[in-house]
């Protein structure tokens, strides 16, 4: 039998070529990198991931068009805003020496309508007061029964700072991302002496009476069908450094279609809070696809929901590498004008939004696996083009599960949007003192967030519950959540304010 040639060169040939793909794999995931951060550190914007409504909008308008649309609305807002404005009338008398008629002379004059009208927006400085509260005392005429006058209402026993002052530290930190120690230079300015280190305890006092608010409202969303998650950074002061904690959103969205949003911070990033925050519970779960939420999806937990954002975003940071990419994105994007279509018709969230995706979504997603499956082979494992196609194919179960279900989204951008407040305060505050901090910065940011939410003014709600909160009965604490605050204000107006002599 003629034996087997065996050739040294030939096997260190194919070891060479597997080597080359290797190295031609890591290249190109490089190129990938490089690519995309050059566009997010240097690039135009316009090199940047498009947001999906400015696609959909190419398609459908023209650009005069879109700017006529987009000058309508602003227009529309400064109506309803000037409207909300509150407003002070200023009458200007004629002066004396003017009060004749310019033509003959005469001093009987009439008005002869209204006025003329003109509106001037200005500033008038917010301001600080030091309320002296006196209580009345009545004493019998027999020398032994005294009658008090009941005390002002606090937020704390014996706490010299009203529910409306602390209100404002929430807001101002919650809401409009300042450090404590700018606003205590602040204070100052309007005569009110002040420290970090006292606006530091209001505001852990604050969250400390807000507490039991915070807590239902977590249950709340905890308790509902389906729940967006998702989490960011968060640093903490440590010795020598800082050391990375994590503030994490669950939010959910009711039937009347008001938003309810609510944070927990954590000091690491496994899977401890979710299981906490969704441990036992069932309905689905909108998040990307970190593992840490594997907690209260498998094995008989929530149904995971797949976010067709992240999905489109890996596909772009691949289009420096691989133009095929594009189809990919043509594919996304038609997913959302199905979308678009739902929200112009009125019809999001009904049966007819289910039927809509059935016949336009589903033909899609059939069109988009048959391209993977086709691309995938020809793609190197490592480079963006293929991580992008293996992400989207291990996750393809849960990407696809809104096609059955009208209330589920095409993506996790509700819950990165709620994470976007804690981008600012990064910025300026830098980190929070220690885990308690974290935690109560967490729980207000919690009650703002959902205020800003449904279109309540934190600063005015935070000011009424802080006082409620602490006689309501705890087994109707979910009136004074923001959303159902608001709404039975509307329905009963608040009297006048108590009227203070000077």
């Amino acid at each position: 039998m003629p034996q087997e040639h065996f050739c040294p060169w030939r096997e260190e040939s194919e070891e060479l070529k597997a080597e080359v793909s290797r190295i031609g794999g890591e290249v190109d995931a490089l190129k990938g990198q490089l690519a995309a951060l050059q566009r997010h550190v240097i690039g135009r914007r316009a090199e940047k991931l498009p947001p999906v409504a400015t696609e959909l909008r190419k398609d459908a308008d023209s650009t005069a068009a879109r700017a006529e649309a987009a000058k309508k609305k602003r227009q529309e807002r400064a109506t309803r805003k000037a409207e909300e404005a509150p407003a002070r009338e200023i009458r200007h008398a004629v002066p004396a020496e003017e009060r004749h008629c310019p033509a003959c002379g005469g001093e009987d004059l009439k008005p002869p309508g209204k006025g003329r009208t003109s509106v001037v927006y200005e500033y008038v400085p917010a301001r600080f007061e030091k309320q002296v509260h006196v209580q009345e005392v009545l004493a019998c005429a027999c020398g032994r029964g005294v009658v008090t006058a009941p005390p002002p209402a606090r937020v704390v026993d014996r706490g010299e700072y009203g529910p409306g002052f602390l209100a404002h530290v929430v807001t101002s930190k919650c809401a409009d991302a300042m450090p404590l120690h700018r606003l205590a230079q602040r204070v100052e300015r309007s005569g009110v002496p002040m420290s970090r280190s006292t606006l530091t305890d209001l505001f852990h006092q604050a969250a400390s009476v807000l507490l039991p608010l915070s807590q239902h409202l977590l249950q709340c969303i905890a308790s509902a069908d389906v729940v967006w998650a998702d989490e960011t950074p968060l640093r903490v002061l440590a010795v020598k450094k800082t050391r990375l904690g994590y503030l994490w959103t669950f939010l959910t969205q009711n039937e009347k279609g008001e938003w309810l949003i609510s944070y927990r911070f954590s000091l690491g990033r496994a899977s401890k809070t979710p299981k906490e925050v969704l441990g036992g519970t069932s309905g689905t779960l909108v998040v990307d696809a970190y593992t840490g939420y594997n907690a209260v999806t498998l094995p008989q937990g929530r149904v995971r929901v797949g976010c067709w954002a992240h999905v489109r975003r890996r596909f772009f940071d691949a289009l420096a590498t691989a133009p095929e990419s594009r189809e990919a994105l043509d594919f996304i994007l038609a997913l959302y004008r199905v979308e678009a279509l739902a929200r112009d018709a009125g019809v999001v969230r009904t049966n007819a939004h289910r039927e809509l995706r059935q016949q336009q979504s589903l033909p899609v997603l059939t069109a988009l696996r048959a391209w993977l499956e086709a691309q995938a082979p020809r793609q190197l494992p490592k480079s963006p083009l293929g991580q992008a196609i293996s992400y989207a194919l291990k996750q393809w179960d849960a990407l696809t599960r809104f096609v059955e279900n009208e209330r589920l989204p095409l993506d996790n951008n509700r819950s990165e949007a709620a994470l976007r407040k804690a981008a600012p305060g990064r910025k300026n505050f830098l980190f929070v003192g220690h885990e308690a901090a974290g935690e109560n910065l967490a729980s207000l940011y919690a009650l703002v967030a959902t205020c800003e939410a449904n279109g309540v003014n934190p600063e005015e709600y935070l000011a009424d519950v802080l006082l409620r909160v602490q006689t309501h009965p705890h087994s109707r604490i979910g009136e004074l959540l923001p959303h159902e605050w608001m709404r039975r204000r509307t329905a009963d107006p608040p009297e006048s304010p108590l009227q203070i002599s000077p």
